[in-house]
């Protein structure tokens, strides 16, 4: 029997396919912004289009009205006038006065001036669209008229046309009639023309409007494209890669907010990186002791108490390097501190009494201000502690530490000085780092020497410094800085 055949289908995509991925989101964002700005622009254009042609339309009317009234105004400015071939009086003589008028008249383009006397037609303007007075049905209608009357024919071979009919009164008596025809079709003609070229520009705008956004948006969004290739390119080994900002736009907020998120998560990988590597630095040691004492334990009771007891005390000491290690871990966490209102006088007062109890020593409170901040009380007296603590170590019996506080230009800077050993120069700006120890701190102090990076952990997490002035072999003075705020925020 023969072993059926299988296939197989892959949904990997090809090679050329991951360039593709990154060009279509792109592409395509361009395009609908595009097509929206184009939208847009096109639906403006119509609309002042029609608009204008509305415009241009009414004005048209407008101007046919008026022109219509004028020829009526000078027809019967003449009635009441002189024959200028004669200088007497027209009288009642209209036929006179309808040939001094088409004799003076000159007929706008599409205009039609018709005379009737006595009920009938006399003469008109030459040259008119289109001979109205082969329509007896209208010519009755206007020759019946005493009083003005607008109108419009519709249907003629010149187009529609509205007109004007004035009955001519003389001595009391109708003697005549004025009609006054405009055939408006040339005129609309002529503004159709207008319409078809500004829709002829618009449509070129739109051409040059689409092929200059498309360049333009292209440079708008490549700052999106280097954001997507520098995202890609970051990895959890290397996040040095930053975005290069320029402008004040969105595009460049993003930018900027790109490079403060990996920031955050360079300075969190490179806290993560630290504590593994300090962690497994320091707990090698009391590890590898603790293994070697117990592999060469031997019978002996009094060789098993020793060991046992040497092993407890370095498991007491891995215990403290995690705990300070956890200490400094949680530092970068936003839940690290749970601030409330602190009064910076009694907070002294407490630590005072505290520290006394860990040396004989010339224990003294200096001036204390009274002044509040806004901070973390349990933190802030976790600090002071260490540096009262340090400040024992590298002091002996009856040296001076003096705690005091004061408050000045928007700061509030509270002081630990002693009369002990002191700090060298060059160990003064390393002491701030973890397991970083003095040869004088190897000496008399034991411990990772994560003691200070706590408290700089602490001041730095309550937007404050710590620092330190120190002459070698007559004492130091740790100063914690906190901003002075008054205890003012929520």
């Amino acid at each position: 029997m023969a072993a059926p055949t299988t296939t197989e289908t892959t949904t990997e995509p090809p090679a050329s396919a991951p360039w593709r991925v990154r060009l279509r989101p792109m592409v395509g964002l361009r395009l609908r912004l595009l097509g929206w700005a184009l939208a847009l622009l096109a639906v403006a254009s119509m609309s002042t289009v029609v608009v204008i042609r509305q415009v241009l339309l009414n004005q048209l009317e407008n101007r046919i009205t008026t022109d219509m009234q004028q020829e009526v105004t000078e027809f019967r400015r003449l009635v009441g006038g002189q024959d200028p071939a004669t200088g007497q009086p027209f009288g009642t003589n209209l036929r006179a006065i309808a040939d001094t008028y088409l004799l003076r008249n000159e007929p706008q383009d599409g205009e039609a001036v018709l005379i009737f006397v006595d009920g009938r037609f006399y003469q008109g303007t030459a040259d008119a669209p289109h001979d109205l007075v082969t329509d007896p049905t209208l010519v009755a209608r206007w020759t019946a008229l005493t009083d003005s009357l607008y109108g419009q024919v519709a249907d003629t071979p010149a187009g529609s046309a509205r007109w004007l009919a004035v009955p001519v009164t003389i001595d009391g008596a109708v003697r005549g009639h004025v009609v006054v025809a405009e055939f408006g079709a040339e005129r609309r003609a002529e503004i159709d023309r207008a319409v078809h070229l500004i829709v002829l520009v618009c449509l070129l705008v739109l051409v040059m409007v689409a092929a200059g956004g498309y360049l333009a948006m292209g440079r708008a969004i490549r700052p999106l494209r280097t954001v997507t290739e520098t995202a890609r390119q970051i990895e959890e080994t290397d996040l040095s890669r930053r975005i290069p900002v320029s402008g004040s736009d969105e595009v460049a907020d993003l930018a900027r907010t790109f490079n403060a998120m990996v920031g955050r998560l360079d300075r969190a990988f490179a806290a993560q990186r630290a504590f593994l590597s300090d962690a497994g630095h320091e707990l090698r040691t009391p590890i590898t002791i603790v293994r070697g004492h117990l592999e060469l334990m031997g019978e002996d009771p009094a060789e098993r108490a020793d060991t046992v007891a040497l092993v407890t005390d370095e498991l007491d000491r891995m215990n403290r390097l995690v705990d300070d290690l956890l200490m400094l871990a949680k530092a970068e966490q936003p839940d690290f501190l749970h601030p409330g209102r602190v009064d910076i006088a009694e907070l002294v007062h407490d630590v005072y009494v505290k520290a006394v109890a860990l040396g004989d020593r010339q224990w003294r409170l200096g001036r204390v201000e009274e002044v509040v901040v806004w901070g973390d009380r349990q933190r802030l007296t976790q600090a002071l502690t260490q540096l009262c603590q340090n400040a024992v170590q590298f002091t002996g019996p009856g040296d001076l530490i003096e705690l005091s506080s004061n408050a000045a230009h928007g700061r509030v800077v509270i002081s630990v000085r002693d009369t002990g050993a002191g700090i060298a120069p060059e160990d003064r700006q390393r002491i701030f780092e973890r397991f970083v120890r003095t040869e004088q701190g190897r000496q008399r102090a034991e411990g990772a020497g994560l003691g200070l990076a706590i408290v700089a952990a602490i001041a730095h997490a309550h937007h404050g410094a710590v620092a330190v002035e120190s002459i070698p072999g007559a004492g130091s003075t740790f100063t914690l800085v906190l901003p002075d705020e008054g205890g003012s925020r929520p």
